[in-house]
């Protein structure tokens, strides 16, 4: 299936897909409120305001599998995200990246290989994953890595729009 015809709503409950975001270059970003990691916001709003006027977002997926730390309804997400953090990517539905419950949208992303050559389940909150404006996955990185790493920067810079 491609990833643009997968469906995924919005945090406000919208019907939606990565369509909405074709011709664009996508980090898509699996996002806790109460995680060490949850600081990447930062770095991740920071990626948005540099590159989103030249065909980049980031979009944030919240999910709840690690520990507890997206508990959250989607008003608390989205107040917890603007108030703290002041981001201003879009982001999906709280959904499961792992487990038989994964949500299709992770199913195709999983399938990728990292720098190190394993695909997989996703490791924790923040795992990233950079999409080509034609819908391909070009680079899958681990949770660790940070958003303004110089290898998603140079990622970024490279599969944005011609």
């Amino acid at each position: 299936m491609a990833l643009y015809d997968i469906p995924i709503s919005t945090l406000d409950g919208e019907p939606s897909s990565l369509k909405d975001f074709e011709g664009k270059a996508v980090l898509v970003v699996n996002v806790a409120s109460k995680c060490g990691l949850t600081p990447q916001y930062t770095g991740l709003e920071e990626l948005q305001r540099l590159y989103g006027d030249q065909g980049f977002t980031v979009l944030g997926v919240p999910c709840n599998q690690f520990l507890g730390q997206e508990p959250g309804t989607a008003e608390e997400i989205k107040e917890f995200c603007s108030t703290t953090y002041g981001i201003s990517f879009p982001m999906t539905e709280k959904v499961e990246v792992n487990g038989e419950a994964r949500h299709p949208l992770y199913a195709e992303l999983t399938t990728v290989a990292d720098d190190e050559g394993e695909a997989g389940d996703i490791q924790w909150n923040f795992e990233k994953f950079l999409i080509s404006p034609e819908g391909e996955v070009v680079q899958r990185f681990r949770p660790t890595v940070e958003p303004k790493d110089p290898a998603i920067v140079a990622a970024i810079e490279a599969t944005l729009p011609k």
